[in-house]
Parts: C-alpha cells; structure tokens; sequence
C-alpha cells in the first residue's frame, strides 16, 4: 500500500474459486504513536475493507478500551473505536492478553471467517498471552451469540426519570469532572440495563453495528467519498505547490 511507512505487514492469501481473497494485516502499534502514523493506518484499513474477506491482528496498545461499552477514556482510543465502526469490523478476543488488559486483538470484517480463538500462554520472557486462532476459507454459518440493545422496546420515560435523580451538580463540585465521569458511566449502564431490554444479534449483515440502517449506511458511504475527494484535491494542490517559485507559494 503506498502510504508512509506504519508497523504493519499485509498479506493477501489467494481464496478458491468463488470464495475471493482474504487480506491479512499483523499490526504493532507503539504506546508513543503519534496521530499521523495512526490516520495511517486507517487509510490503510480503510482501503482493504473493500475487501470481501479482512483480518486484523497485533498489539494496538489502546489499553484503556471498554469493549463491552465500546468506550475508551483516550481520545487516540475513541478515534480507534471510531475507524473500527466505520469499516464494520468485530472484535473476537474476549479475555486479557497481558496483566488484566486487552492490548492484543483480533479484527475481522465478517462474523464466522475466525474461529476457535484461544490464549495459550506467554512465550518465553513476554508478559503477553498467545493468541491461536483459525481463518475459515469457507465462511461458515454461525448461530450468533452477540447480543445487542432492543431499543424498540425500551421504556424511555423510565430511562429520563432514573437519570433525573442523579444530582449531577453535586458530584460534578464535590468529586471533580473525572468521578464525575465516571458516576455518570456507572449510573448510566445501571438505567441502561433496567430500561433497555437485549435480543440476540443476527446473523444477516453482522459485520454492521445494529444501529446502523440503510439512511445512515448511505451517509457513510457519501462522507466517505467526500473525504476520497478532498484528499484528492488536497492532494492535486500539493503537486501544484511543490512545483511553483516559492515567490508565489508565500505570496
């Protein structure tokens, strides 16, 4: 990929007849990572999503992600979140990889292409578990065990009014905005889980977050070809600017 240099190697495997390619990408990412080297590695990611078959695999060091929640205290980390969702990507790994935390993950564009996801233990002196998995070349069908929010049937007035009790002034002064924070998340998933009932996810368009319907599916894709138009043009102009006196660039 002609992009500047990231630590990541891509792999493209030939699929059989009819089945198409699968495209692999071993990632590490340093703690230290700067925003550039990061949007990066999601044009890269960006462009092999339009793969058919996409696997996602290393050490991205975004400790601080709540998987569960898909949160993140980070703004590197929210920004993270927020490139897995738009390339409708599933997280598999279930379990911490190294001391309670979850820095190694396993990505994938279609539910059922990975499987038997297992941590067989740290390799000599690494305080990170292995992680073994299999890459189906056949995708095969699977039951979904994902559950996700029924907000059909959510009881919103229950929702407002158990919100409506937090004295959110008080622990904003007393508790400063961090506690504050995070009273907010706790109470919040509290009302969640009393007011949302859950269903079992399908299996139809599961590499789609369930909130995302044909309107909003139709919005990404336009402000992503709106993106692909400015970059380009951004990138038209910077041809241009090399190329010209630097009498005129500055004037």
């Amino acid at each position: 990929m002609d992009e500047e240099p990231t630590k990541s190697l891509w792999v493209r495997t030939k699929g059989r007849a009819g089945t198409g390619d699968i495209i692999m990408e071993v990632c590490y990412r340093p703690p230290d990572q700067d925003n550039q080297a990061d949007e990066a590695l999601y044009r890269q990611r960006g462009a092999a999503s339009r793969s058919q078959a996409l696997v996602l695999m290393g050490d991205f060091n975004h400790h601080n992600i709540c998987w569960r929640d898909n949160t993140a205290g980070h703004k590197q980390s929210r920004r993270f979140l927020e490139s897995v969702d738009d390339n409708f990507l599933l997280q598999v790994i279930e379990e911490p990889t190294r001391r309670g935390i979850m820095p190694d993950l396993v990505l994938t564009s279609k539910e059922g292409l990975v499987g038997d996801v297992k941590l067989k233990g740290s390799l000599g002196c690494s305080d990170h578990e292995m992680v073994e998995f299999k890459i189906l070349r056949a995708v095969r069908r699977v039951h979904s065990k994902l559950t996700t929010l029924d907000f059909r049937r959510a009881d919103f007035g229950l929702f407002r009014d158990l919100l409506g009790r937090i004295p959110w002034d008080k622990a904003r002064k007393e508790d400063g905005p961090r506690k504050a924070w995070l009273v907010f998340k706790d109470r919040l998933l509290q009302a969640q889980e009393q007011c949302i009932p859950t269903k079992r996810k399908s299996s139809k368009n599961t590499k789609r977050p369930p909130w995302m319907n044909k309107e909003l599916l139709g919005k990404v894709k336009q402000k992503k070809g709106s993106l692909q138009r400015v970059e380009a043009k951004a990138g038209s102009l910077g041809g241009i600017q090399r190329n010209c006196p630097s009498s005129q660039v500055s004037g």
